[in-house]
């Protein structure tokens, strides 16, 4: 079978002496399958040393690794790579599969991991080491290195298959800590956990590494009831329906922009979307009919400022009530936009953003005499409301995309009060005309 033949470009060296902030101004530029790479060196003889390196490799047709995009004569034996160096693989194998979202999260996570896997004995990292492996760690970054840090890293990341689960249970430590010391959310902790362990993992089904060196979690009983705990709304703070209405109609002042987030948050509260999917919002997803509900199709969410992508809980259909059908169709009518077009931009066409959002709102909630609450507690708020109008839990499970069981334990303060009327239910059903005369034997007959 005949090898694929690669395309690897190598261009001149690029000089930024010109530049005074740059303490690597001779930079290697090349090519490998239209994935560009380049490295950076202090003086021109080093960074002419490895071009003429590439040069001859390309020459003698070695194989370039797409990963490193280095010849794979180069790469140092599977086991016998760097923590770091297999960290910078893996990443660059699952790069193209990510969202930005997954990327940003794989990257701190990761960048929070090499630091803390480290041999006993080893010295404490650089303070810049996690802002340059934030910089340095995703999938073609061209930065200029921090000598400090490189020298740590090539001194004290430890081999693959050096690696011991006493090494990751105190590299597990201490991730979990934040930046001033304090400790981390289980969630954010638990997510950290899961792409680093992943990485590992890769390792194993590669056969870089022969199993998984990373120990299992605490399986005690304390830790296995608290993983089934879900952090439930506190729906006593929410406001009702008419104080709701009352903060949309507050919305509107003078400003220009106000109009917007008012039907942005008449969206979020009439029909439950998280702030994510209200952004995302298209003329083509509305049934607005002239009376009676209409729906919103929810196909897209906002994934990375202003990247659409799939909803959190995938698409849904979501009916409206016909106040919220009339202001959308006003306000689609208002901006004559076409089908393809955003519901909602600023009047220089950008995202309204997260923040004057948030603020229209709360200036809203003052103006009424509420406590302020978040953008999302408008979600909550729809919830609650739902629940509390008698619709039943699979309806409302469906239209804010969540499971029964998620929904139960998220709201289950809008619940209370539902004994005395199933009470009242099963009495109906079962009809009992006089209860004193239950469990007594039929009177004989005459």
């Amino acid at each position: 079978m005949a090898r694929h033949m690669q395309d690897v470009r190598i261009w001149d060296i690029q000089d930024r002496t010109d530049r005074a902030t740059a303490s690597r101004p001779w930079v290697v530029r090349w090519k490998v399958d239209g994935a560009e790479r380049s490295r950076a060196f202090r003086t021109k003889p080093e960074a002419d040393h490895l071009r003429a390196r590439l040069l001859v490799a390309t020459r003698d047709g070695d194989e370039f690794d797409r990963s490193t995009g280095l010849p794979a004569s180069w790469q140092p034996k599977a086991a016998e790579r760097s923590v770091h160096e297999w960290v910078g693989e893996w990443l660059a194998e699952q790069w193209p599969e990510w969202q930005p979202r997954t990327r940003r999260t794989a990257v701190e996570a990761l960048s929070r991991f090499v630091p803390a896997v480290r041999p006993p004995g080893a010295p404490q990292p650089p303070t810049e080491l996690r802002t340059y492996l934030v910089a340095t760690l995703p999938r073609d970054a061209d930065v200029e290195a921090v000598t400090r840090c490189d020298r740590w890293l090539r001194q004290w990341s430890p081999r693959l298959d050096d690696v011991t689960r006493e090494m990751l249970a105190r590299a597990e430590r201490e991730f979990s800590t934040g930046l001033q010391g304090q400790l981390l959310a289980a969630s954010v902790v638990g997510r950290y956990r899961k792409v680093c362990h992943a990485c590992i993992t890769r390792a194993v089904d590669l056969g870089v590494l022969e199993s998984d060196p990373w120990p299992p979690p605490p399986r005690g009983r304390r830790n296995r009831k608290a993983t089934r705990i879900r952090r439930s709304v506190d729906t006593r703070r929410l406001p009702e329906p008419n104080t709701m209405a009352t903060v949309i109609d507050a919305i509107r002042t003078h400003q220009p922009g106000s109009r917007t987030y008012q039907v942005m948050t008449a969206v979020a509260y009439y029909a439950g979307l998280r702030p994510s999917e209200v952004v995302m919002l298209r003329p083509r997803v509305l049934t607005l009919p002239a009376t009676g509900w209409g729906e919103i199709a929810v196909v897209e969410a906002d994934i990375d400022c202003d990247e659409p992508g799939e909803p959190k809980t995938g698409e849904r259909v979501v009916p409206i009530p016909p106040n919220l059908v009339a202001l959308l169709r006003s306000w689609t009518a208002e901006l004559d936009l076409a089908d393809g077009d955003l519901l909602f931009r600023t009047r220089n066409g950008n995202r309204p953003t997260a923040s004057n959002w948030s603020r229209a709102l709360r200036r809203a909630y003052e103006a009424v005499g509420q406590p302020p609450l978040r953008v999302y507690d408008c979600r909550h708020a729809a919830a609650t409301t739902w629940l509390r109008a008698g619709v039943p839990l699979r309806v409302v499970a469906m239209r804010l995309g969540h499971s029964v069981e998620t929904l139960v334990s998220t709201y289950v303060g809008a619940l209370e009060g539902d004994d005395a009327v199933a009470n009242d239910l099963i009495e109906a059903a079962l009809a009992v005309p006089d209860a004193t005369n239950v469990g007594r034997p039929p009177t004989a007959s005459a």
